[in-house]
């Protein structure tokens, strides 16, 4: 069976799988790239030793896999070059909000798997929610976590309407984090701190407290709760927070990213 892998569009999170199968040590004649920019291009050659191409072309026939890391609204004018070499492969689509049935018509392909990354997959720590469509068999399942092994863990959803909340959570979820952190940071210059000092203390803080509760098996508000005692200074922080409907404010922002996933389902899905 064919090694070779190609993927649609060379940017970060491409990069990122990329990265991992060559560390693992497959080869760069099996890894085919169409990227239309001569920057990424060069970039891709120079850290991979990769030959990715301008334009699709009867090359990615070859392939075993499709991996579609394209902007959602570019995917239809991505994929038409594309279609007529690659109906039989397995396509694995990292694509925000655009679904697997839009996917199969653009592409002629009935195996599909939609996955929803996120950033700190470009270090190894990410997670990445996949849903497989019908036809998609175990050794299929198998290969999309090969793949995706190098850029964190994967987690499987049986409905792929879930992928909007995994999109809402997970996917534009690092932004929260780095929202909070932003402001943790303000708060403790204006307090006399400087950045330096304030920003290692809020990252080494978010993190190790991330570390604790994937360790613990204790939920976040069991755990809260133990470092929260009545009259202290985490209960002034948390009495002000919830004063200020920030917990409210938390829920509404997962929503309208998953409002909004389903939005570019509906937009750029058309086929």
């Amino acid at each position: 069976m064919s090694s070779c892998i190609a993927f649609i569009g060379g940017g970060n999170m491409a990069s990122a799988i990329i990265g991992g199968l060559r560390r693992a040590g497959h080869p760069a004649e099996d890894l085919l790239v169409v990227e239309p920019f001569e920057a990424q291009r060069e970039r891709l050659a120079a850290d991979f030793g990769l030959r990715p191409m301008a334009t699709a072309d009867a090359a990615l026939s070859r392939a075993r896999a499709v991996v579609w890391a394209v902007k959602p609204q570019l995917f239809q004018e991505a994929a038409e070059p594309v279609a007529p070499h690659v109906g039989g492969a397995l396509q694995l689509s990292v694509m925000a909000g655009l679904r697997a049935d839009a996917i199969a018509r653009a592409t002629g392909a009935a195996r599909v798997v939609r996955g929803m990354p996120n950033t700190p997959a470009l270090i190894g720590q990410g997670i990445t929610g996949l849903h497989a469509s019908a036809a998609v068999t175990a050794d299929d399942r198998a290969l999309v976590e090969q793949l995706l092994q190098a850029t964190g863990r994967t987690l499987w959803v049986d409905a792929e309407g879930d992928l909007d909340t995994v999109t809402a959570l997970s996917g534009s979820g690092p932004a929260y984090f780095f929202f909070l952190v932003e402001h943790m940071v303000a708060a403790a210059r204006a307090l006399g701190l400087d950045e330096a000092k304030a920003r290692e203390l809020a990252l080494a803080t978010c993190g190790g407290a991330a570390a604790l509760a994937l360790q613990s098996g204790e939920s976040p508000t069991a755990l809260r709760e133990k470092v929260t005692s009545k009259g202290g200074t985490t209960h002034a922080a948390i009495t002000s927070l919830q004063a200020d409907g920030v917990g409210d404010a938390i829920e509404r922002a997962v929503k309208a990213a998953h409002r909004r996933a389903g939005e570019l389902g509906d937009e750029f899905g058309r086929g």
